[in-house]
């Protein structure tokens, strides 16, 4: 952030586009890697904005080895996700593939395919990770793109285990991980393992789950990597709910407890990022934890959908 805020005063110094461009895509991923999907769009606005494909294409090769431009469409939807706009975020990734197909850059296509798993997996659509990380690992393969080629069966793993339910998806994350920090690559981790504990819940093994979040929860506090925060601490209520249903009765409730809390704190950490996606799953699972406790003061079904109005 540092540097991006210095980045950002020289170029409005000279007012020059490119620079101005690459300044706020640095400090517009930055702000959504800390978790304020608010001010990433804010930046990744201005740099949208500012792109002109064909005067910026070239700057793929000074800056960083991938186009700022379609990447700035990339962090933006993700960020959009994250603000409560799934739709639009969409719009936004569909975009940064076409401009992504029609340059003559691999790398750009490469992360650009990657971009779009995440975006489908935070959206839940198994297939289409699967889909985009065959073809993302396709480039990475062909042009020798060591992360990109680790991120791969990441994704496509997670794909595999949602979708059948199968130890093969849990052993393709693991690799995967393997094989990405073997890059020296640290960032994302966190959500990452946050794949491999909801892959290990759908297997019943909520112990290992449980293990990879207490890694990525340590890994949030060392890098500030706090985007998906609220996940992480919803992720850890559901595992407990799943161990709860292994345990002794006295220990059920200890597990309750526990995930209640988690599902709370995962809203409180949501709220405060202005993460409204994340903010709904939280809320979701403190819902149904309530339901299940038979809670539950009022349920109003309205036009939109099922709206879960819940009190203690």
């Amino acid at each position: 952030m540092e540097l991006g805020a210095q980045c950002l005063q020289l170029a409005q110094r000279v007012q020059d586009k490119a620079l101005l461009l690459e300044a706020h895509f640095a400090i517009g991923i930055s702000w959504f890697y800390l978790g304020n999907p608010t001010l990433a769009c804010t930046h990744l606005g201005h740099t949208i904005a500012l792109y002109d494909p064909a005067q910026h294409h070239m700057l793929a090769s000074r800056y960083g080895g991938i186009d700022p431009g379609i990447a700035g469409h990339g962090y933006y939807a993700w960020a959009m996700w994250m603000h409560g706009y799934p739709a639009q975020a969409r719009a936004h990734i569909d975009e940064a593939l076409s401009l992504a197909q029609h340059r003559a850059h691999p790398y750009t296509l490469a992360r650009t395919l990657y971009y779009d798993t995440i975006l489908c997996q935070l959206r839940r659509d198994a297939q289409a990770v699967r889909d985009q990380a065959d073809a993302a690992i396709t480039v990475a393969t062909a042009q020798r793109f060591a992360l990109v080629r680790a991120l791969g069966p990441i994704m496509r793993g997670w794909a595999i285990a949602v979708q059948e339910h199968s130890i093969e998806g849990l052993v393709q994350i693991q690799q995967g991980l393997d094989t990405y920090r073997s890059t020296g690559a640290e960032f994302q981790r966190p959500h990452f393992l946050s794949m491999l504990a909801e892959a290990s819940g759908l297997l019943g093994q909520p112990e290992g789950g449980l293990a990879a979040l207490e890694e990525a929860l340590t890994l949030i506090e060392q890098t500030g990597e706090r985007y998906y925060e609220a996940e992480l601490y919803r992720q850890r209520g559901e595992l407990r709910l799943l161990r709860e249903a292994k345990s002794h009765p006295d220990q059920g409730s200890r597990e309750q407890h526990e995930a209640e809390m988690c599902f709370q704190h995962a809203l409180d950490v949501a709220r405060q990022q202005q993460a409204k996606s994340l903010e709904l799953r939280a809320a979701m699972s403190l819902a149904r934890l309530w339901l299940s406790r038979e809670a539950v003061s009022n349920i109003a079904v309205s036009g939109a959908g099922l709206v879960v109005v819940v009190a203690r």
